[in-house]
């Protein structure tokens, strides 16, 4: 009974966890061949959870080790205490946020835009899987050691794997419909990633316990992040149907014009 317990909460812990990472792979997927994204996004999730449960025993076996500080830094701009951890987290973090803004780019400009979708169909699948499941690695660790704080039991956490990933292969492809039908939801997509990885970059330098000048790096608070994601997705339908509005109000001018 406190195994089926444990379990529930685990599952539901990474079905909250992976909303971020599954956006990601929504998003990324886009950037394969058309006729290869389901078969990119269903081989990306599926290996990264076996990479996930090889990560898990590791950690079970190795965790003072990946916390444990290798090198550090103390001079008069910037103090860390490097640890593998949270040189992971750190660098996963700003690479969500390089892509995210580098794609926003490219939306901004119709010409880098044509180009861009251009590079994408010339990316191979198998760089897109690599990408799929590097990243998510880099979001396994924190929704692995939440994993350990409630049970220790490798088998537990491993169904519990198991079952979000074959969640997220079925979910990745609602949500990479939802954005083919839906274009203007990319930008709200992307800006979410962009929090993501600006999240990820202070829990980096929180684990790190860097300091610039003085001034010590804190990690974003969750209840936070929820609420910054709350209002830009309120923001987002808010500004779809005030945008319906105005050019229903547009047409009908024009209508009773040409009357």
């Amino acid at each position: 009974m406190e195994y089926a317990i444990d379990l529930l909460m685990l599952i539901a812990l990474q079905a909250v966890l992976g909303f971020d990472n599954l956006l990601y792979i929504s998003l990324e997927s886009k950037r394969a061949p058309l006729e290869k994204q389901k078969a990119v996004r269903t081989w990306g999730i599926g290996i990264a959870v076996v990479l996930r449960i090889v990560l898990l025993f590791v950690l079970l076996k190795m965790m003072n080790a990946f916390k444990e500080p290798w090198t550090h830094l103390d001079n008069a701009f910037v103090k860390a205490d490097i640890s593998f951890a949270a040189m992971i987290t750190l660098f996963g973090g700003a690479f969500i946020i390089y892509t995210a803004i580098k794609e926003v780019m490219h939306m901004m400009s119709l010409e880098e835009h044509h180009e861009a979708k251009k590079d994408r169909a010339t990316t191979s699948a198998a760089k897109v899987i690599a990408m799929i499941v590097m990243m998510n690695l880099v979001f396994s660790f924190d929704s692995i050691l939440s994993a350990i704080a409630i049970t220790t039991v490798g088998w537990v956490v491993s169904i519990a794997i198991v079952v979000s990933g074959v969640l997220m292969i079925v979910l990745a492809d609602k949500v990479s419909e939802f954005l083919q039908k839906n274009r203007l939801y990319e930008v709200l997509g992307l800006f979410i990633l962009l929090i993501v990885g600006v999240m990820l970059v202070s829990e980096g330098g929180h684990k790190a316990n860097l300091s610039f000048f003085g001034h010590p790096v804190h990690a974003m608070n969750k209840t936070t992040f929820y609420f910054v994601i709350a209002v830009l997705v309120l923001m987002d339908v808010v500004q779809g149907r005030y945008q319906k509005k105005l050019m229903a109000e547009k047409k009908k001018k024009h209508g009773s014009l040409v009357a």
